[in-house]
This record gives structure tokens, sequence and C-alpha cells, in this order.
């Protein structure tokens, strides 16, 4: 059972962080993923109403408006669909997905623009090179970003997920994807997590995605 109060303290933990590192306007997107739907109801109770999620099963188990765990309509959190998706899982997770952070590819911006009109979505830009994390080729942006427009969705900024290592060598990449984010006027620029954050405020996130900070270890996936 997560515990609020004690998210409540890791969450000031995790702002001094930002803070430290010279971003006071950076959102945190709680990364629920893993964790049950009390992660969600103990983020929201401590004023973190942006809910990032990777598994379109556990997304709508928790999330759906059909689940009998899901919160009211009133309370509702903005809901960010953060990992790798699949077309066919699209149809289902559009009433529940209020920002697609990982949109890649024009066929899955096509499916989103088919099942939820007029999407918010960000870009994923591939920073590591490592084909399990996903992301478009960074020359491959401007096509990409023109496609998703073309098909009515509001393309509102780039993601990206930094290589496994030691928390500076996610900042090439961080460079890279702030510098596409000011080249295309975008207005949100989504890197870093638990482990690299303050690397990626000073390079210029508007966002940072982070799981384990605030909700501890994650459990196993049965």
């Amino acid at each position: 059972m997560i515990d609020e109060q004690d998210v409540a303290r890791r969450l000031v933990a995790i702002q001094e962080r930002i803070d430290a590192a010279g971003g006071r306007a950076v959102r945190v997107v709680a990364v629920t993923k893993g964790f049950g739907v009390d992660a969600v109801s103990a983020a929201m109770a401590c004023g973190l109403h942006d809910i990032g999620e990777s598994y379109a099963q556990e997304a709508l188990a928790k999330l759906a408006p059909t689940s009998p765990d899901a919160p009211p309509p009133a309370e509702r959190p903005t809901v960010h669909f953060i990992g790798g998706l699949q077309r066919n899982k699209v149809r289902k997770l559009a009433p529940v997905v209020d920002v697609w952070q990982s949109v890649d590819r024009l066929e899955l911006a096509e499916e989103i623009a088919r099942r939820a009109p007029g999407a918010q979505v960000m870009l994923q830009v591939d920073l590591s090179g490592e084909v399990t994390k996903g992301g478009c080729p960074p020359d491959a942006v401007e096509p990409l970003l023109a496609g998703a427009v073309d098909r009515g969705l509001v393309v509102v900024g780039l993601m990206g997920i930094a290589p496994r290592g030691e928390p500076e060598l996610a900042r090439p990449g961080f460079r890279l994807l702030r510098s596409l984010v000011d080249r295309f006027s975008l207005r949100e620029c989504s890197m870093g997590m638990t482990a690299d954050l303050e690397v990626a405020v000073e390079e210029g996130t508007t966002m940072v995605r982070v799981g384990t900070a605030l909700f501890g270890p994650r459990p196993p996936r049965e």
C-alpha cells in the first residue's frame, strides 16, 4: 500500500533536486506503472495531476472509465502514455490517454488521429540507440512532425529516454532533444527520470518522469 505521507516527503526531495539544478518551472509526471491505483490516488493527493503509464492493460485497469478503481471524472488526472505503443492498443486507450508521449512513427500517429482526433502528442526521439527504448532518429523528427500535424494532431513537444549508465552520459542526448524542441518552436521537452533528472533540468527539460523516487521500488511484474 502506498503511503501518501511518504509520497509527499519524497516529492519535497524531488522538488529540492529540481530547484537545486535550476528548474523551478519543471513539471513532475508521476510514473505509476507497476504500482496499483493507490499510487495514482497518492500522487493526486500530493498535488501531482500528471500521471504516466507505460502498459496498456495496466493503464486500462486503473484508469478506464469503466474500471471500478478509476477516479471519478471530476478528479481524473491528466494521463500521459509514455511506453512503447502498438497500433492495436490505441483504440482501447483513446478514452484514457490525454497526452501520447511515445509517438515515433507515422503509422502510429495515423492511428491516434483516427481514434482520438485532435489529440495532444509528443514525438519520441531516439537518444540512446537502444532498440528497446524506441524513438525516431533525430533526422526523422521534421517529417514525422509534419505528418502528425497534417493528420490533425497537436504536437506539443518531444520526448526522449537517456542511454543506460551514469547520469552524465545523458547530457549529449538531452542537449540534442532541447535543440530540436527549440528548432521546431515546441512547448514541451520531456526528458529526465529519477536517476538523471538534474542533468535534464540543466539541459532545459520542462517535465521529468519520476516513479521510484516517488513511490519506492517498483514491484516485479506478474
